[in-house]
Order: structure tokens, then C-alpha cells, then sequence
């Protein structure tokens, strides 16, 4: 036990040290909102999607996300808009992001384009409870403390009828914590992501879709589920040197998804811990417009 809190508490503090990094998700080809502005009301429905994960299972203080993302097309303002709500919490550190996107639509070809922008904060805290070896070492936080800085970023989404392409950044302004001595800087991220429908008889789809993150380091994702009567689906994943990811889900009610994903470590994490399981719910809807009633008159009854 004491073996993996260490190493739970270095790795952090590791990547505390390094830059502030977006969590890592294996619903992405469902959760393309919080990378990708452009994203937001595309789908041309009113969605929401809650996302809740707990990474490296049996370690002391792993990885543990919520994400709550919501989206959905504004006519008048010809495009959609956007809200995202995370928490990230790793060891003695938390991070809390929210932020707002609107997204202009273009129509180009069979598709639309939405080109996007997302504003927000920051929030980081860290919290007490380590013991330096070392009495009063300054680089060791000790009691809590925590700071809020500003955020944005701008994305752009091509999607039409079968497939869907995107591009986007980050945390552009690389806003730096400060958080009394301690000093922290957000660090730029860059994201690809790229899927594609293909029937391949009336009741099975293939949807294969590739996730590319870029900052302090690249991963990616490949990926291809199975879609059956657009009801049932299953898939596996594979993130470079991390992870092989299986993946189900249903439709449990009306257009209300739930999936759940485990990610079985390659890396030389894997004899430490037991997993990682992420759980997803999905409900996405079209409000009809309400046709104006129309009158016939003739004029042998006037």
C-alpha cells in the first residue's frame, strides 16, 4: 500500500511540475464538445453528455473524473453553443474547469462547418496531507492552497451525414497559477479528431474514429466500434504505449445512451493497478419547429 501511494503521489506531483494536462478520456468519439468548440449545436439536437471515470483503480489518490457537457443549435444566432463542467482530481491536486462556446455554422458541400470559440477559467487546488522527508522543503506544499485563472480556445468541426473531422486547441492563453510559492502553468494542448460511418449491411455499422492530444507529450487513440440496429454497440480501442480499451453500450431508453469502457494498462503502471473504468450517459434530442397554421379560402364560400 505504502509502494503505491508513493508512487500515485510522485507521478502527480510529476505531472503538476510539468504543466497543467487535460484528462484522458476513452469515450472520446462521444465527447467531442470540450476539445472542439467548432463542435457545439452540429449535431443539429439538443444534447448532454456526463461522463464519470476512475483511472488505475487500486491506487491511493488515482486519477478521478466527472465531466458534464452540454450542447445545442441556436438558429438566430446561426450556430450553436456550448457548456462544459469538469473535475480532475489526482493525489492532493484538483482541478476544476468551466467554460461557455459558441459556434458559427457554415454550410459547405453535403456538410456543416462550425468554427468555434470557448471561454472559462481554471481552478486548481492543492490540498495538504503530504509529509516531505525533508522539514520545510518549499517545493512540497504542505496546507492547502488553490488559485483561478482565465481560459479559451478556438476549434474548428467539419461533419456531414458519414463522417466527421476536426481540429482545435487548448488553454491558448498558457495562463500560469500562482498559488502562494508555487507557480504553475497551463500548457497549450492541440487536438485532432476524425470519424467515419460505414454500413456495411442494414442492421451493422462500423465507426471507426482516430484521437490525436498534443502538449507536453502526443497520445493517440485508435478506435472502431460496431453498431448494431443503431441500438446495441460494441468496440475496442488502442492508446500508444497506455492502453487496450473494450468498449459496450446501449440504447436503454428512447435516445438515452449508456456505455461503459475498461482500459486494461500496457505501460509499466499495469502490476500496480487494477484497471480503469469509465462510465457514459448520453441523451440527445430535436425539438420539431411548429409549422405555421395554414388556411385555404375559396371564394364560393366568401
Amino acid at each position: 500500500m505504502k509502494l503505491r501511494f508513493t508512487i500515485a503521489s510522485l507521478f502527480a506531483f510529476t505531472l503538476i511540475s510539468q504543466a497543467q494536462q487535460d484528462p484522458q478520456f476513452s469515450h472520446n468519439m462521444y465527447n467531442r464538445l470540450p476539445v472542439n468548440a467548432g463542435y457545439a449545436g452540429t449535431s443539429g439536437a439538443i444534447c448532454g453528455t456526463v461522463i464519470g471515470r476512475s483511472q488505475w483503480m487500486g491506487f491511493d489518490g488515482s486519477p478521478r473524473t466527472f465531466l458534464l457537457a452540454a450542447d445545442m443549435p441556436v438558429e438566430v444566432a446561426k450556430g450553436g453553443v456550448g457548456l462544459t463542467i469538469m473535475s480532475d482530481a489526482i493525489g492532493v491536486e484538483n482541478n476544476i474547469y468551466a467554460k461557455l462556446a459558441y459556434s458559427y455554422h457554415l454550410k459547405l458541400s453535403s456538410g456543416t462547418l462550425g468554427l468555434g470559440l470557448d471561454l472559462g477559467m481554471m481552478n486548481k487546488s492543492l490540498g495538504g496531507g503530504l509529509n516531505p522527508l525533508q522539514e520545510n522543503d518549499p517545493s512540497i506544499p504542505t496546507n492547502g492552497v488553490s488559485g483561478t485563472v482565465f481560459d479559451a480556445g478556438l476549434g474548428a468541426y467539419y461533419t456531414t451525414k458519414d463522417y466527421y473531422v476536426g481540429i482545435s486547441s487548448t488553454h491558448l492563453p498558457q495562463s500560469t497559477f500562482n498559488l502562494s510559492s508555487y507557480k504553475y502553468q497551463a500548457r497549450r494542448h492541440y487536438y485532432i479528431q476524425a470519424g467515419y460511418n460505414y454500413q456495411l449491411n442494414p442492421d451493422i455499422e462500423l465507426r471507426p474514429s482516430i484521437f490525436i492530444k498534443n502538449s507536453a507529450t502526443t497520445q493517440f487513440d485508435i478506435n472502431c466500434n460496431v453498431h448494431y440496429k443503431n441500438k446495441l454497440w460494441g468496440g475496442l480501442s488502442y492508446r500508444y504505449q497506455d492502453a487496450v480499451i473494450v468498449l459496450v453500450g446501449a440504447n436503454v431508453w428512447k435516445d438515452l445512451k449508456a456505455g461503459l469502457a475498461y482500459d486494461i494498462n500496457t505501460s509499466k503502471l499495469n502490476p500496480y493497478n487494477n484497471g480503469t473504468v469509465e462510465f457514459m450517459l448520453n441523451y440527445c434530442f430535436k425539438i420539431d419547429p411548429v409549422k405555421p397554421r395554414q388556411i385555404y379560402r375559396n371564394v364560393r364560400y366568401l
